[in-house]
């Protein structure tokens, strides 16, 4: 029974639209209305700017870590219920989330956010890598596969089983709701980003 209600939170805190949240509340737009449309950090960056960008990405982050803690709030070992288990119900709330009729984001912040309570060293390479991708590439979204890519050949190199799976898990979600932007990749139609560009357009 505390496990149901465990899984229950984690989905719920991921089903937080920060993106929607943010642009109603700070700036009276429905990012939903612009872009591609998506609640995630980088249609807000393109819709709204660097500042809700960056608010939402690190909430979106901090989604995902707050949900992989719940079992120790609750007392349970990871003998118990694994932690990464719950972060993963978070992602999924992430990514449908019921409070803005199940259309989220890409997975790709409340990853990580799990990631980063689980596993400080891995998460920091990761945005590293994510950083310095965006740099050479310009493609948020390939940043992201890639990124994605590199956390399970680390996972795989640490032995930790649990963690592989989850993110074979978390790749899989993460190139799913990424198809779209390998079409566009594949047809050079892909937008690109320019992290020195400081304004975001509201249409």
């Amino acid at each position: 029974m505390l496990e149901a209600i465990v899984i229950i939170l984690a989905y719920l805190i991921g089903s937080i639209p920060s993106g929607l949240l943010v642009g109603k509340i700070g700036y009276g737009i429905d990012i939903r209305e612009h872009g591609s449309g998506n609640l995630g950090g980088t249609n807000t960056f393109r819709t709204l700017g660097k500042k809700a960008g960056f608010i939402v990405t690190i909430a979106d982050i901090l989604k995902g870590t707050l949900a992989t803690a719940l079992p120790f709030f609750f007392g349970l070992s990871p003998e118990e219920f694994h932690p990464l288990l719950v972060g993963t119900f978070a992602v999924i709330g992430h990514m449908y989330p019921i409070f803005a009729n199940f259309k989220g984001g890409k997975a790709v912040a409340t990853s990580g956010g799990v990631l980063l309570l689980y596993s400080p060293l891995m998460f920091i390479t990761m945005l590293a890598l994510f950083l310095l991708c965006i740099l050479i590439t310009k493609y948020v979204s390939l940043s992201s596969m890639l990124t994605g890519l590199y956390a399970l050949i680390y996972s795989i190199f640490t032995g930790d089983l649990p963690l592989i799976i989850v993110i074979s898990v978390l790749v899989i979600f993460i190139f799913y709701r990424h198809r779209a932007n390998i079409k566009r990749i594949i047809d050079k139609t892909e937008p690109k980003v320019h992290l020195l560009k400081s304004k975001g357009k509201h249409s």
